[in-house]
């Protein structure tokens, strides 16, 4: 069984970075595309940043396009999310997730909504203080 663990939230000022990780243990990491999400106070689950399986297509949501980074190191079983410039708005509880795929297409899918997920680990906590 898959078992995600997401780390490196925080207590930030607008300007500085953070930067999630998503480790995943299970099955092989190296199958999974995988997206991370963010849910804030009061709001609906948005979507942040998604990447295939293969590392090399990704895609972003509006709010976060120019400042955010996503990537993943398959040797390590690790996705990240190097958040730069954060705002207030940014804070939210944020969440990553896997999406089984199938091994002989290319690799170079990602999905942007939450529905195409398979399995999501704990959030942690991002707070981003004027």
């Amino acid at each position: 069984q898959v078992q995600l663990v997401a780390s490196g939230g925080g207590l930030v000022q607008a300007g500085d970075s953070l930067r999630l990780s998503c480790t995943a243990s299970g099955r092989a990491f190296s199958t999974y595309a995988m997206g991370w999400f963010r849910t804030a106070p009061g709001k609906e689950r948005e979507f942040v940043s998604a990447i295939s399986r293969n590392g090399e297509s990704t895609a972003y949501g509006d709010s976060v396009k120019g400042r955010f980074t996503i990537s993943r190191d398959n040797a390590q079983n690790t996705m990240y999310l190097q958040m730069n410039s954060l705002k207030p708005e940014d804070t939210a509880v944020y969440t990553c997730a896997i999406r089984y795929t199938d091994p002989f297409d290319s690799g170079s899918f990602y999905y942007t909504s939450a529905t195409n997920y398979n399995y999501w680990g704990q959030g942690t906590q991002v707070t981003v203080s004027s």
